[in-house]
């Protein structure tokens, strides 16, 4: 019942209490029929017993004035009446005693009471006041399955902005941020989808504002880098010249590592996932760290896999890059058998707080004493969509960082 939408559960309630109303219904009906039935043979019984013993006492026509009144009845013609019951009639009731017989019969609607004794026929007919009360009883029971549809409807009227919200909702999760929030009425759901489109709005100012920043910081960069990358080519001291030029283009690999990773983060993003092989991947991540590749032992077994190697590789050089920084000996190792696990494997302390706490962006930066900055957020942001997840575990003195395929599993237990 938890995982019901509203509408459903409305559905359901409503589906079950019509049926309930329904079926109480019908069952009224079946047993007032039954009910009358057996008043009516009652009734006629009755009638049978009274007149035949007032027959028999050879009444007056006063008297039988009076037996006609007290039991609403009145007298009609046999002939005429007999060729009617011939021709539709139905015997509903027929009854005998030592005085006679008595039938009755129902033609088109109405009852008729054949009264029969020793060559005296006489015919009645019912002329009781209509009763009423079944039609009542019909009409308030339709009257409450109309109202409990009326009420369904209105609910379900009621209810649809929430469903349209909900899709609309569901297309700003999937990256349109151009969705527009609809709002008719200033009810509940009118506010809360005003409320919603306001934040929308705020977010995309947000986001405007973040990316012009961005382009403008890597554009300022960029000018004094280009600059002085030309400024170093008249230095005459060769070694001077090559630790400002790696410098120089290590500040280049940072713009565009910021520039990457500004891409993966956006919602629309979608990786370049292309055939590769395990070893370009290592490669790229080697260009990405420079000098830093001495630093690193590297136990891979080639094998070919499809993936958007520039991001994959951007994510195991920050988990090289965060190794060498915070390993006892600046060494970090790379293991990977297979592409479904890459292994990071530094000496060194453990991490105080578990993996999570190390993946927030960098908002929450002041709350980290280990020195993770955005290398873990930015290493976590692309395997998340390359469908991989990022593992750790501290065992024998070492950190070990994986990248496991199977998004499904945050565990590395068996690594």
């Amino acid at each position: 019942m938890k995982n019901l939408s509203v509408t459903t559960f409305i559905n359901i309630l409503f589906t079950q209490a019509i049926i309930i109303l329904l079926i109480t219904f019908f069952v009224f009906i079946s047993w007032d029929k039954e009910r009358r039935k057996l008043e009516e043979i009652s009734h006629y019984k009755l009638i049978a017993d009274a007149f035949l013993s007032n027959v028999q006492l050879n009444p007056t026509e006063e008297k039988l004035e009076i037996f006609y009144e007290n039991f609403s009845v009145k007298q009609i013609d046999v002939v005429k009446t007999q060729k009617k019951i011939k021709k539709d009639g139905k015997t509903i009731f027929e009854g005998k005693s030592i005085y006679g017989k008595v039938r009755v019969f129902e033609i088109s609607g109405e009852h008729v009471i054949y009264v029969q004794r020793l060559g005296y026929n006489l015919m009645l007919s019912d002329d009781r006041p209509t009763n009423y009360n079944f039609k009542i009883a019909i009409s308030i029971g339709i009257l409450l399955i109309l109202s409990l549809l009326l009420l369904y409807i209105a609910i379900l009227k009621k209810l649809y902005p929430l469903k349209q919200l909900h899709k609309e909702i569901e297309e700003f999760a999937k990256g349109n941020m151009d969705v527009k929030i609809t709002y008719q009425n200033d009810d509940e759901i009118g506010k809360i989808a005003k409320n919603f489109d306001d934040a929308i709005l705020h977010i995309k100012e947000l986001i405007s504002s973040k990316n012009l920043f961005m382009r403008n910081m890597m554009h300022e960069l960029k000018t004094p880098i280009t600059k002085g990358r030309i400024v170093v080519e008249s230095i005459d001291d060769e070694m001077v010249k090559g630790i400002l030029i790696r410098a120089f283009e290590r500040m280049n690999e940072l713009i565009k590592e910021l520039a990457q990773v500004e891409r993966v983060t956006t919602r629309n993003f979608v990786p370049l996932i292309e055939p590769t092989t395990l070893n370009k991947v290592i490669e790229e991540s080697q260009h990405m760290l420079m000098d830093d590749i001495k630093k690193i032992v590297i136990d891979v077994k080639n094998i070919t896999f499809q993936t958007d190697y520039r991001l994959l590789a951007l994510a195991i050089k920050n988990l090289l890059d965060n190794g060498i920084k915070y390993s006892i000996d600046k060494q970090v190792k790379l293991e990977a058998k297979d592409w479904k696990l890459i292994k990071i494997i530094s000496k060194g302390d453990g991490l105080q707080y578990p993996l999570a706490y190390y993946t927030e962006p960098f908002s929450q930066e002041e709350k980290r004493s280990e020195g993770f900055g955005l290398g873990l957020y930015i290493v976590h942001s692309i395997l998340k969509k390359l469908k991989y997840t990022l593992g750790y575990r501290y065992q024998d003195g070492e950190n070990i960082f994986a990248i496991i395929s199977d998004t499904k599993n945050n565990q590395i237990g068996n690594i």
